[in-house]
């Protein structure tokens, strides 16, 4: 791939939700990264080490996750192309969660050297990074809200919501469909609940004529029951650099 293919969706995203002026485009595209493949439920990084790159999303999906001592794996975050999502390993030195790939996907390896040169030579490039990290947060905050306080067909409702928010940012959805490409399995450690139950609640939605979740793709059917089901305010997301 070209360099331009590579950084043009985070390009794309950090503009849409920070701003970048030109001196901005021109250090995030001089950027040394090495690009490779990686199969589907391959560890990207893994809870206890000590990383020495971050990985910038350019096709595919990857989830944040933590597992307990008997097991049970909770999901934290979806990532999505354009989102470096272990950029917090760039001052965090040892990692406390893992980074798994959903599906096939290509990433992008950028060496922590290479980041901190390029924040110390542009300070600008800093604020923007600290900024999405910032935005990182707000969108944990909200997925606890989620998992927390909502009865189980609005958590999934709300997460439908906000990929494809955020999908649409970057150009990966089209007439109301788009891609989510979790296990039955998945989804339940998304929203906290048994597999058994998941399958309930997408079948629930379905039969409800509110989305059609099947094979890892999404299709809205009923825009407003979808909005009264997710309790959606996207502020959390800041997608604009003006929020």
């Amino acid at each position: 791939m070209d360099k331009e293919s590579i950084v043009a969706t985070l390009l794309r995203r950090l503009d849409a939700v920070t701003g970048l002026d030109e001196t901005d485009i021109a250090a995030i595209r001089a950027l040394p990264i090495i690009v490779r493949s990686w199969e589907a439920g391959r560890g990207i990084v893994s809870d206890g080490d000590r990383p020495t790159e971050c990985c910038l999303v350019i096709e595919g999906f990857c989830v944040r996750s933590k597992t307990t001592m008997n097991g049970q794996r909770q999901i934290l975050s979806i990532h999505i192309p354009g989102d470096i999502p272990d950029l917090q390993s760039l001052y965090l030195h040892r990692m406390d969660h893992d980074l798994i790939s959903l599906v096939p996907s290509r990433l992008g390896f950028i060496s922590h050297a290479a980041l901190r040169a390029m924040t110390r030579g542009n300070p600008n490039i800093t604020e923007v990074l600290w900024r999405d990290t910032l935005i990182d947060a707000a969108m944990f905050r909200e997925w606890i809200v989620n998992v927390g306080q909502r009865p189980a067909a609005s958590r999934l409702a709300h997460i439908v919501v906000e990929l494809r928010t955020r999908l649409a940012i970057t150009g990966y959805t089209e007439s109301g469909a788009f891609e989510m490409p979790l296990t039955q399995e998945q989804i339940g450690e998304a929203l906290g609940i048994t597999p058994v139950h998941a399958n309930r609640i997408i079948k629930q939605l379905r039969d409800e004529n509110v989305v059609d979740i099947n094979r890892g793709r999404v299709q809205v059917l009923n825009e407003t029951r979808l909005a009264e089901l997710a309790q959606f305010d996207d502020r959390y997301l800041h997608q604009s650099p003006s929020l």
